[in-house]
């Protein structure tokens, strides 16, 4: 096999064999296929697509490229999460200690950030000593101990997917539903869970900008789990604005122990409640959704999520004070209000540019060498449909390099959309659920 000929057939439109994908994932993840060949063959699969027999090849050579884990002998049902990505989405440092409080088994696997969207991985490390990188040991060894355990993928869990989700955040290969379903369920499937939640972003900040292309991607999503014989919904929800009021690593932490603790923003808290429940349900905790959300609920209000996550943090070796004092985590040392130029109402946002000014002020990577600045951020104000007055404020600015300031205050001022009217129409929490 040659990597080139691989690359031309796929630019051409042609379909791979899966012997030809299997070698070929294999071939990049020890090192025979340099990061430019596997950057070609990227953009050639989002430009013309995948089969579903490619995207299934795909999947299981990625899977199978590292150890498959097998959690059988551990007592309850194993379940996850996972989310496909969007502006302030920091719902799993919520929902995996609600469900290891319900009783659940959480093995998460979770990424960095992926273009404007922020990472799993990178929020928690922004809590002093937190260790994602645990050997499979540890991780069990945690997993057993409080029934969450939250890492990155190791060189011995899907080792190719890590290679490549670094390799297209750097490339402008993230927005193609083959790829993302293929990064998604190797991680997932190597996780050794029985049932699995997903939540498919759509809308500006999305990678699936279209409610159509997130619909296809989660039934894509849902269909290749329930071959692989586990328990998959998706659920179709809206990033056409930040979910919460905080994006940025260290702010977002704080924002979760808000929900865990009984406060924080309620479009951030609903949709994490919802998520439980159907990992509840999944998981035969519960009989219905409904009693998933209260159950969900009710570990919140009693404290033992809030609990459950402060012994997490603290079996992977990270701070526990943060949990009572979110104020010992990163802070910017500067801030700036940036305010309303009219009268009116929010009648839309860009999302997605939102989400990069947060990375132009550090909080993201633009090479995949690049370090992550935890404090920094970006507080919003405002929400679609909000009225809003001249020198309102409309967000703040959190930023530590001065040289990053004009650019990321020019993104996120020119993402909002004021006008006159109130917008008829407000984009709704979650769309639909596909696979219950």
């Amino acid at each position: 096999m040659r990597a080139v000929d691989l690359i031309r057939r796929k630019r051409d439109s042609g379909e791979l064999t899966r012997e030809e994908i299997e070698e070929l994932i294999a071939a990049y993840t020890r090192g025979d296929v340099p990061d430019y060949q596997m950057s070609a063959w990227l953009m050639a699969v989002v430009l013309r697509g995948m089969s579903r027999p490619e995207i299934a090849a795909l999947t299981e050579a990625m899977l199978h490229s590292g150890r498959v884990l097998d959690f059988s002998d551990l007592p309850g049902r194993k379940v996850d999460k996972h989310s496909t990505g969007g502006v302030g989405d920091k719902t799993s440092l919520v929902i995996a200690p609600i469900v290891a409080a319900g009783g659940l088994k959480v093995p998460m696997i979770s990424g960095r950030g992926l273009g404007h969207s922020g990472g799993t991985l990178d929020k928690l490390e922004s809590i002093p000593g937190f260790n994602v990188n645990l050997s499979l040991s540890d991780f069990r060894r945690v997993l057993e101990t409080c029934g969450c355990a939250l890492i990155g993928q190791t060189a011995e869990i899907a080792p190719a997917d890590k290679k490549i989700y670094a390799l297209r955040d750097v490339t402008g290969t993230v927005e193609s539903s083959a790829l993302i379903c293929a990064s998604i369920m190797s991680k997932k499937l190597a996780e050794g869970i029985d049932a699995l939640v997903l939540d498919v972003k759509t809308g500006s900040g999305a990678f699936m900008k279209k409610l159509e292309d997130a619909a296809n991607l989660a039934e894509l999503l849902v269909d290749t789990g329930k071959r692989m014989g586990k328990k998959v919904v998706a659920l179709l929800t809206d990033m056409n604005q930040p979910l919460g009021r905080k994006a940025g690593n260290a702010m977002e932490v704080a924002e979760s122990i808000e929900v865990l603790s009984g406060g924080g923003p309620a479009d951030l808290r609903d949709l994490c409640l919802e998520l439980a429940a159907w990992m509840f349900f999944l998981g035969e905790r519960v009989k219905s959704v409904e009693e998933g959300k209260k159950l969900s609920t009710d570990l919140i209000v009693s404290g033992h999520a809030r609990e459950k996550f402060r012994e997490i943090v603290g079996l992977q070796g990270g701070d526990v004070a943060v949990i009572d004092d979110p104020r010992q985590l990163a802070r910017a040392r500067h801030t700036l209000d940036v305010t309303s130029l009219a009268d009116g109402f929010i009648a839309a946002t860009q999302c997605e540019q939102l989400g990069t000014a947060c990375v132009v002020l550090g909080g993201g990577r633009e090479k995949k060498e690049d370090a992550i600045d935890p404090a920094v951020g970006i507080e919003f104000h405002k929400r679609i449909g909000d009225a809003v007055t001249r020198g309102e404020p409309l967000f703040t600015l959190h930023y530590n390099a001065a040289t990053r300031l004009d650019e990321a205050r020019r993104l996120a001022e020119t993402a909002y959309k004021i006008e006159p009217e109130k917008p008829k129409t407000i984009p709704q929490l979650i769309y639909r659920v596909i696979g219950a």
